[in-house]
């Protein structure tokens, strides 16, 4: 054979190999599962998970051809959690998405090298989950939702739209981030001359209860704080005491809530969903830094203020990122 001829038939073989070779890559089944500390109809649930799946799609995985999510949720009975991460650590996923902070718990105590993707998480570092936000060191990594300010504007919003409120209540579950959560609204609360005073609702069934006692106390607002298990009836039980309340997501502003503040959270899994990208081609989740959001959407219902007789002020309206009529 004469050298150019080989030279030719070499590079078309070359020219063979590679699809052949990328098409071997494409055809890898990725596994993720996914740990909910709530349901499906909850906050985080699935409106907001189907911007994960979306965003998962746009990047090249699609369910049912190259992509699997198996979706374990807790229903809001954290005492189920390491049951099902145990299940979901079973399946050999290569990477586990963990929905709030104490299903990235769970993960966390199921696997020390299965990397976990949290999405997204209050206080990852004071949580034990990382070493630091810009350098995670295990196997965690992902997205934080914690803000030095957000406890402060959101007290300030509330004052704003209620502005004779002294005595603020502060809806909370045993969750230990809301611990911090808690510290940080006292300090921000003395600077502005307010009374904070943390009501425990352990669970669902414990509404009813905590707000009879907001009633019999006589609060004048109220500051919800985020978690898997306070969330379906609370802008509805708000409503019916009269009391102002904000919450830390625009998502209860469409359920009936007055006010929100915090982060755009599809966002949030739109981020979570580059993240496990990017450990499927081969980043460590020790070395992803975790991203904290860079804004903060205010919503404001003004059916809802109108039935508590709320005028909301101009410029609080001109503030607002949604304002649902």
């Amino acid at each position: 054979m004469k050298r150019r001829e080989f030279i030719t038939l070499l590079g078309g073989a070359a020219v063979v190999g590679w699809p052949l070779a990328a098409r071997a890559q494409q055809s890898k089944v990725w596994r993720v599962g996914c740990l909910f500390a709530g349901s499906g109809s909850d906050i985080p649930g699935d409106a907001n998970f189907e911007a994960f799946r979306l965003k998962m799609r746009e990047l090249g995985y699609v369910e049912g051809q190259n992509l699997v999510l198996d979706v374990r949720r807790a229903e809001g009975d954290f005492s189920r959690l390491s049951a099902l991460a145990a299940e979901l650590v079973a399946l050999r996923p290569d990477a586990i998405l963990a929905i709030a902070t104490p299903a990235v718990s769970a993960a966390q105590r199921a696997t020390s090298s299965i990397p976990i993707v949290m999405g997204p998480t209050a206080d990852p570092v004071g949580s034990g989950f990382i070493g630091s936000l810009a350098k995670p060191g295990g196997n965690i990594t992902g997205l934080s939702i914690m803000s030095a300010d957000l406890s402060a504007k959101s007290l300030e919003f509330l004052i704003d739209i209620a502005p004779n409120a002294k005595k603020i209540a502060v809806l909370r579950s045993p969750n230990p981030v809301h611990i911090v959560l808690l510290d940080e609204l006292s300090a921000a609360a003395r600077g502005l001359g307010l009374t904070i005073v943390p009501i425990m609702a352990a669970t669902p069934s414990d509404l009813d209860a905590a707000f009879a006692s907001m009633a019999t106390d006589r609060y004048d607002a109220l500051v919800v704080l985020a978690d898997p298990r306070l969330i379906a009836r609370i802008p509805k039980l708000a409503a019916e005491a009269g009391l102002p309340a904000i919450y830390q997501f625009r998502e209860f502003v469409k359920q009936g809530g007055l006010l929100g503040y915090g982060p755009n959270l599809a966002e949030l899994f739109r981020r979570a969903a580059v993240y496990v990208d990017r450990i499927f081609k081969g980043e460590k989740p020790a070395d992803l830094p975790v991203e904290q959001p860079t804004k903060f959407e205010l919503a404001i219902n003004l059916k809802t203020a109108r039935a508590l007789g709320i005028t909301v002020p101009p410029t609080l309206l001109a503030r607002a990122d949604e304002v649902i009529e």
